[in-house]
């Protein structure tokens, strides 16, 4: 009995791109064995199979688009032995025809689906790097993969324009290469062009041929950071940033943290300074609720949220990438702890889910086991504010009368100006230096 297993529920992504088919025709699967990965805004998820059996066709291929409900593969009973048919997977001969002139208002149309998971179709446009002379529709019918399409989008080559010489016609980046050799050099006017459609009238900057002055070597950059780039970008251009820098006495609090990081080792988990910064953020948004805000589509109304997800920069061998810890209002240091670690490491692994990095109302960036003493953290729209970490130190405090030794944590916050103004900010910051000051204020 062949039985078709489809994309679940994978959150508010649409059109999330297949970067990798982890089966062939033949291949016997069990229940929860990934099939294919799927790239959202910043990470790499493996959907897994709903049933077992034979592989008998697959419908995706690498560089296909996929939502809930797109079929994956169709499976077969192992003895069915029907393994002979075509495997599904070839992609189209012909070149994809196009019935209207591409716009810079059809290209972000094109484009729109799967961004930061909840922002408007406005906020979505065009990064600068795309530009009117490349069309990546986000389907398969270019026979190229994403690292090719992105890379013929960075150098301007309509993958229209190329035959390509993999097989059944796939375009590989030597096509690209050629094609960039043999096409006559860019003008001014397609600078001119790039800088208006994608850059908010920001000249482009200028190619330089490195090779020219030493040995160079270019390196793929990862996924994750092809994808979040663009979103970064975004942010920092929409978003008018300030920060602002504030240092926390943590002396008292470190020592109680280190009394119960000894407890939580013996159950397997650990208590970093992170789990009590969570907390006292939470507190912080309560008082000051425009942080745990977004500004509506049409920018002058702010979202006010009465749920307090927040989420947390984890640095992986693959980029960063933001887990949410969801209900932080409801949690104790304890189990923001256990959240904290599930999660980073699920990160690390690769095995986040789509939902494991939505609906964030505030995210906390920690560099405090690298070092540091302050930083400028880009604010995660739609959030309107992003607090920093960097490494504590042993400072001397005037206490009034003489000296004394304090552990500080220096801490930097970014805020939207639109939604936020200097003075709420400082207050914030302050509120949150009082809260961290004496841990029994954290239980109020």
């Amino acid at each position: 009995m062949a039985t078709e297993v489809k994309v679940p529920d994978i959150g508010d992504f649409d059109e999330v791109p297949v970067v990798a088919v982890l089966v062939s025709v033949g291949d016997m699967v069990e229940k929860e064995d990934p099939l294919i990965e799927l790239e959202s805004d910043k990470a790499t998820m493996e959907v897994p199979s709903s049933h077992a059996g034979k592989v008998k066709e697959i419908k995706l291929s690498e560089g296909d688009n996929a939502s809930e409900g797109s079929v994956i593969l169709i499976l077969e009973e192992a003895d069915s032995g029907d393994d002979d048919s075509d495997d599904g997977n070839d992609e189209p001969e012909e070149q994809p025809k196009t019935d209207k002139a591409e716009t810079p208002e059809t290209k972000g149309g094109s484009r729109e689906g799967y961004g930061d998971g909840g922002q408007d179709s406005q906020s979505a446009a065009p990064a600068p790097a795309d530009t009117a002379s490349v069309v990546d529709t986000g389907s398969s019918k270019f026979h190229a993969s994403p690292s090719v399409r992105a890379f013929a989008r960075r150098v301007e080559i309509d993958l229209r324009t190329i035959n390509g010489s993999g097989r059944k016609g796939r375009i590989l980046r030597e096509d690209v290469e050629k094609a960039l050799q043999s096409a006559a050099p860019a003008g001014a006017p397609a600078g001119q062009q790039q800088a208006a459609q994608g850059g908010m009238g920001i000249p482009p900057i200028p190619e330089v041929d490195f090779s020219k002055f030493g040995p160079v070597e270019e390196v793929e950059m990862s996924r994750i950071q092809k994808i979040s780039g663009p979103a970064l970008h975004r942010s920092w251009l929409n978003i008018p940033h300030v920060t602002h820098n504030e240092e926390a006495d943590i002396t008292e609090l470190d020592k109680y943290r280190k009394e119960l990081d000894t407890m939580a080792k013996e159950e397997g988990y650990r208590v970093t300074l992170l789990s009590f910064v969570i907390k006292a953020s939470v507190s912080a948004l309560r008082k000051h609720w425009q942080f745990n805000s977004s500004i509506a589509p049409s920018g002058d109304k702010l979202i006010k949220k009465d749920f307090y997800n927040i989420g947390f920069a984890a640095d992986t061998p693959n980029g960063l990438m933001v887990p949410v810890i969801k209900d932080a209002d409801r949690k104790g240091i304890e189990q923001i702890s256990r959240d904290l670690l599930e999660l980073s490491s699920a990160a690390r692994d690769g095995k986040l889910k789509g939902d494991d990095m939505k609906g964030a109302t505030f995210t906390i960036s920690s560099l405090g086991g690298i070092g540091g003493t302050s930083f400028t953290p880009i604010v995660n729209a739609p959030e309107v504010a992003i607090l920093g970490l960097t490494r504590s130190s042993m400072k001397p405090v005037w206490d009034g009368s003489e000296f004394q030794p304090r552990n500080m944590l220096p801490m930097s916050l970014s805020y939207d100006h639109r939604a936020i103004d200097g003075a709420l900010a400082a207050r914030f910051a302050a509120h949150l230096k009082y809260l961290l000051g004496d841990v029994r204020r954290l239980m109020l």
